[in-house]
């Protein structure tokens, strides 16, 4: 698919030079050997006039590159007279021009796909009827309705008793997911079920999918330093290629083994499978749910030595969770979580807002409470069915109760106590962790067979608590009671054992991101501040996709690397072979055309990467 002017020209190019050599072969299959000449040269011409624009170009930008050796090529083939081989190489050039577009536009595919679905309307209720608007128009709190097939246009809370929607364009997941009352749905899903209605949580610009779209445009505008790299290698290979010239000429005399020399010298296409292989990775990692800002960061990920992990949000869940449940007698366990969730829904306090989820995940009926007062900090009181509920930490409840002390039950360090009074009696408490992540244990030592050495846990709570989450992991240190600098330093100061990759989440993070070599968030729940400081996003809440996301990378820099070897290498050899009289220029022409195309088609295996963690 031609996609810009850029393109067009390239297609223009190849068109012309194909349609000379055509036109050529029907003039010398006719005898008519001047008229062959002169439509070879007239298709090498004006590839060779484009060709030495670009040359320009690169130097005046203090860049050398492989494109010198096809236009030294060119010119050699037609200052001796071998017009055919000169075509030949005008058609590999814009060949392998054009087909470095249509790869990368192929590796791109995905990403896309991601900007061609960035939702233009919303449906917004006004009273008891409907309004079609512009979604920049949302604004927070508006209650919108999201039909069959509909891209939900904005993040939100689901509304509607239940949703089903199709995630897979964010989290690279098939399936889809059923949503319950209460849980957020992002931006970008798509309804795969009943129409449901949803509360916008943010504005257009400040949602999951549209700094999605911003990640996506910063990725694609990247340029791999594996690529300068090539370009540098391009000086040592034009040296390589001028002394097999010189010297097939000092040994032969022959100046048709100096043009052979030269055309099979002619990797233009090789330098461009560079570029192609990671573009390729990028793409791959986008379809796992793991976003990378570009080519930099993806060739910087497969040589990470050391990781440091956050501890809330990224080996723990980040959401508070029921341990335990203890009711008194008169009480259920589902009477404690429901009275104390229903008088939670007015509060905006994490610990609360985990009561409510986890009601409604049981299928409890909640009722509005009545009368309530928050005390922030402290807890909640009010009426639920007409009986006077408080709930909140243990001073707090005592105090609202007939009761002159309260049985605390011995907790684990990092877990939370919710006590509950009814109608001034102590009804109950329930226990609050936030547990490790289930797929943490596998993950570090997945890290671990990827080549990550070291791997240290940089957080802000007790050490206690870090000692308790650190139990069972293989972990090689563990730094408790940080602040948000000394996140940074401990970043720097891993940096004498190897490349340091960062991953987090919150706010308090995002200085350490911005000053590891590789900044990691999780986007899913993450701060927005995080996923702006990283150089990498991971669009699941999952931390294996961690490892997903490396695993993709050090294949695709390997697959990169292979390319650069094997295709100068063949070429070499092939030089070799010219300068020694076993190919002519046009044969030289056609091998160096097959060498560049299979290299090509070697860069593209990056789209096909399996990680072990889908």
């Amino acid at each position: 698919m031609i996609r810009s002017a850029e393109d067009w020209f390239k297609a223009s190019l190849l068109l012309f030079a194909f349609g000379g050599l055509v036109v050529g072969l029907g003039f010398y299959f006719t005898g008519r050997t001047e008229g062959a000449q002169l439509a070879w040269i007239i298709a090498t011409l004006p590839v060779l006039a484009a060709l030495f624009v670009e040359i320009v170009r690169s130097l005046w930008q203090g860049e050398l590159g492989l494109d010198i050796v096809a236009a030294l090529s060119m010119s050699a083939a037609l200052a001796f007279g071998e017009t055919l081989a000169a075509t030949i190489v005008a058609l590999m050039y814009t060949g392998g021009a054009f087909l470095e577009s249509f790869a990368e536009g192929k590796a791109r595919r995905e990403m896309h796909d991601l900007l061609s679905r960035v939702p233009r309307t919303a449906t917004r209720y006004v009273g008891e009827s409907l309004q079609e608007l512009s979604v920049d128009a949302v604004r927070r709190g508006d209650r919108l309705l999201i039909r069959q097939g509909d891209v939900v246009p904005v993040d939100g809370t689901i509304s509607s008793a239940s949703a089903f929607v199709n995630m897979s364009a964010l989290t690279g997941e098939s399936l889809p997911v059923s949503l319950t009352k209460g849980a957020t749905v992002l931006s970008g899903s798509v309804n795969a079920g009943d129409a449901f209605d949803m509360i916008a949580q943010h504005e257009a610009k400040d949602s999951t999918y549209a700094g999605i779209v911003r990640l996506v445009e910063d990725a694609q505008r990247s340029k791999a330093p594996m690529s300068r790299l090539a370009d540098r290698w391009s000086v040592g290979f034009l040296v390589v290629t001028l002394l097999i010239a010189f010297a097939a000429w000092w040994y032969s005399g022959d100046p048709v083994r100096v043009v052979a020399v030269l055309v099979v010298a002619t990797p233009c296409p090789l330098i461009l499978a560079v570029p192609v292989a990671l573009v390729a990775g990028l793409s791959r990692a986008a379809h796992f749910g793991v976003l990378v800002k570009g080519a930099r960061p993806l060739e910087s990920m497969a040589r990470i030595h050391t990781l440091v992990l956050d501890k809330t949000g990224t080996l723990t869940d980040g959401r508070p969770q029921i341990a335990l449940i203890h009711a008194q007698p008169g009480f259920s366990e589902e009477d404690i979580l429901r009275l104390a969730a229903s008088i939670d829904q007015v509060s905006k306090h994490p610990m609360a807002q985990a009561l409510v989820t986890a009601a409604l995940k049981r299928g409890l009926d909640l009722v509005l409470p009545a009368d309530v007062t928050e005390f922030a900090g402290d807890g909640v009181t009010g009426y639920v069915d007409g009986r006077a509920v408080a709930v909140g930490g243990h001073d707090f409840v005592r105090k609202q109760s007939e009761a002159v002390q309260m049985e605390i039950p011995d907790t684990e360090a990092g877990s939370a106590f919710v006590a509950m009074a009814v109608d001034q009696r102590i009804a109950g408490y329930i226990v609050m962790a936030d547990p490790v992540r289930t797929e943490v244990g596998a993950t570090l030592s997945g890290l671990r067979q990827e080549g990550v050495k070291r791997i240290v846990l940089a957080t802000g709570d007790r050490a206690a608590v870090a000692e308790r989450i650190c139990e069972g992991l293989a972990l090689d240190a563990v730094r408790s009671g940080l602040t948000p600098d000394q996140k940074v330093l401990t970043v720097l100061s891993e940096r004498k054992n190897g490349p340091v990759m960062m991953v987090g989440d919150g706010v308090n993070d995002a200085p350490a991101l911005a000053a590891a070599d590789v900044g990691v968030a999780m986007g899913a729940r993450g701060a927005a501040a995080s996923a702006e400081a990283a150089d990498v996003v991971l669009l699941v809440d999952r931390i294996d996709r961690l490892l997903t996301g490396i695993e993709i990378a050090r294949r695709s820099r390997r697959i990169a690397i292979e390319s650069v070897v094997v295709g100068i290498g063949l070429s070499v050899v092939a030089m070799v072979a010219a300068a020694f009289g076993y190919l002519l220029p046009v044969e030289g022409a056609l091998l160096q055309e097959a060498i560049d195309v299979a290299v090509i088609l070697n860069a593209l295996r990056a789209l096909r990467i399996s990680p072990t963690i889908a």
